[in-house]
This record gives structure tokens, C-alpha cells and sequence, in this order.
């Protein structure tokens, strides 16, 4: 991550959470559909702002992923956002193929409850 790109983000106005994530979610820039909600944490934010492609923080695995690199749907950045709280990130995204989800889907929003 070059030093230019971190410059430019003030990691100090995020609220991190207790281990240094922060919640990000993301949304189709063209229709508004929310597509996932990972986490990032200050490599994945600053990969994400430098190289405009969404990079997040799996708490699973314990590891930083480029979301797409295996299957070639990779999300291209088109806006990013912190919320009011700044304890938040909104990514608006290009998704490239039709598939965000690891399930297959669209968006990982798809189990209606109302």
C-alpha cells in the first residue's frame, strides 16, 4: 500500500472495533442493492482505496481476501463512504459477473423473513 493512499485516509476518524474491523457493506452502484457486509480492517481499507477493488478481512479464516480473486467476480469500487459514526463503510461497487455471494446468488440477502 503505497504511503499516498494512506495519507489520504484518516484511519483515526474510523471507529475499529476491539480487535481493529470495521464493518463494510456493500452495494450495487447502479440499482442500490445491497450485495454483502464483510469486514475490513487497515490493509483491506487501504488495498480497497488504492487499487479499486474490494479487499476485506475474513474473521473465519483469520486472513485478508481480495473478494473475486479465485472466481474472477471481483467487485470494482466505484464510491466509498464512512457513515455519521464513522463506525461503518459503504462500498459502492461495479460487481463484475452477477454473483457477490459465496453462495451463488446475486446478493447474500436473500432469506425474506417479512
Amino acid at each position: 500500500m503505497s504511503s499516498e493512499i494512506i495519507e489520504k485516509i484518516d484511519f483515526s476518524k474510523i471507529k475499529w472495533n476491539e480487535i481493529g474491523l470495521v464493518p463494510a457493506v456493500v452495494q450495487d452502484y447502479k440499482d442500490g442493492a445491497v450485495l454483502m457486509v464483510a469486514f475490513m480492517n487497515k490493509t483491506s481499507l487501504g488495498l480497497t482505496v488504492e487499487r479499486k477493488e474490494t479487499y476485506f478481512y475474513s474473521r473465519s479464516r483469520n486472513e485478508l481476501w481480495h473478494k473475486g480473486h479465485k472466481s474472477g467476480e471481483v467487485q470494482k469500487v466505484k464510491e466509498l463512504y464512512y457513515d455519521c459514526d464513522n463506525d461503518t463503510i459503504l462500498v459502492k461497487v461495479e460487481q463484475v459477473g452477477d454473483v457477490a455471494c459465496h453462495t451463488g446468488k446475486r446478493s447474500c440477502f436473500f432469506n425474506r423473513v417479512i
